[in-house]
C-alpha cells in the first residue's frame, strides 16, 4: 500500500474508532442506539443527524480515497471552522461541503445563503446540497476547475471554507486546487481547511510556490478523530492587487 493508502487507511480507522467510542458511550448512559428515541424537540435534528452519518458513510464505501472520512464533520468543529467569518465577510465559497455541517454554521453566522458557493465533486451530495439550500449556487465539479466557472456575478469571495481531505491528494492537486481557490479570493480573503493530522495539511514548498502563508488558529478534542484548523492567506509580498470582497 502506498502512503496516500496507508493515510487514508490510518484516517478511516481513526473515524471507526470514534464512532465506537460514541456508541458505547450512549449505552453506557442508557441510550443505545437500537432503542428509540424520546419524543423530544431533538429528534427531528438527532434523526437528520443519523441520515447524515450513514449517507456519509456510504459515500466513504464507495470511494474512501475521495471522501476520506466516514462520518460528518462535527458541530464543534463547524463552529471552529466558521469563528472568523460574519455576514460582512462577503461571498463565501465551501470546497467538499458533504451534508452542510459548514453551510449549516455560515449560514448562522448571519452568511446570506445567496452569498454561498457550494462546491461538491459528489453528485449525490451535490443534488442534496441544491435541495437542501437552494438560493446558495450549487456546482457538482472539481474543486481544482473552480477558475473556469463564474461566481457571485464576478464578485470576488471574501473566505473559503474547505472540508476537502488534502492529506489524501498528490501535492500537484493540493496546488492546483489551492491556485483556483486564491484566484477567486479577496486580497484579504482567507482559506480555511482542517486536518486530522500533526501539521498544516498543505506542504511548505506548496505555500512557498503559490506565495501563501498558513497558521493554526484553533483546534477541537470534540471531533472524532481530533482536529485542527488552520487558516490560509497571501503572504505580503504576494498580494496581487484584486478588489475587496464583494466588489
Amino acid at each position: 500500500m502506498d502512503t496516500f493508502g496507508t493515510l487514508v487507511t490510518g484516517i478511516a480507522a481513526l473515524n471507526a474508532v470514534g464512532l465506537l467510542v460514541t456508541a458505547f458511550a450512549e449505552r453506557r448512559a442508557g441510550q443505545s442506539p437500537a432503542t428509540p428515541l424520546p419524543d423530544t424537540k431533538m429528534q427531528p435534528a438527532r434523526l437528520d443527524r443519523i441520515r447524515e452519518t450513514f449517507r456519509f458513510f456510504g459515500a466513504w464505501l464507495r470511494s474512501p480515497l475521495r471522501v476520506a472520512a466516514i462520518a460528518p464533520s462535527s458541530t464543534a468543529l463547524a463552529r471552529l471552522m466558521t469563528a472568523e467569518i460574519s455576514g460582512s465577510t462577503g461571498p463565501v465559497i465551501e470546497l467538499g461541503p458533504g451534508t452542510g455541517p459548514f453551510t449549516r454554521a455560515l449560514l448562522a453566522r448571519s452568511v446570506r445563503e445567496e452569498d454561498l458557493a457550494l462546491v461538491e465533486f459528489g453528485e449525490p451530495f451535490a443534488r442534496a446540497l441544491s435541495l437542501a439550500f437552494p438560493h446558495a449556487q450549487t456546482l457538482c465539479i472539481d474543486a481544482a476547475e473552480l477558475d473556469t466557472v463564474d461566481l457571485f456575478g464576478g464578485r470576488y469571495a471574501g473566505a473559503v471554507v474547505s472540508g476537502l481531505p488534502l492529506l489524501s491528494m498528490p501535492e500537484k492537486k493540493v496546488e492546483a486546487i489551492l491556485r483556483s481557490a486564491f484566484g477567486k479570493l479577496s486580497t484579504d480573503g482567507a482559506f480555511y481547511q482542517f486536518t486530522y493530522g500533526p501539521r498544516c495539511p498543505v506542504s511548505l514548498a506548496v505555500l512557498e510556490r503559490l506565495g501563501l502563508k498558513a497558521e493554526r488558529i484553533s483546534g477541537t478534542f470534540a471531533n472524532l478523530p481530533p482536529a485542527s484548523v488552520y487558516r490560509l492567506r497571501r503572504a505580503a509580498a504576494f498580494v496581487p492587487q484584486l478588489p475587496k470582497a464583494g466588489n
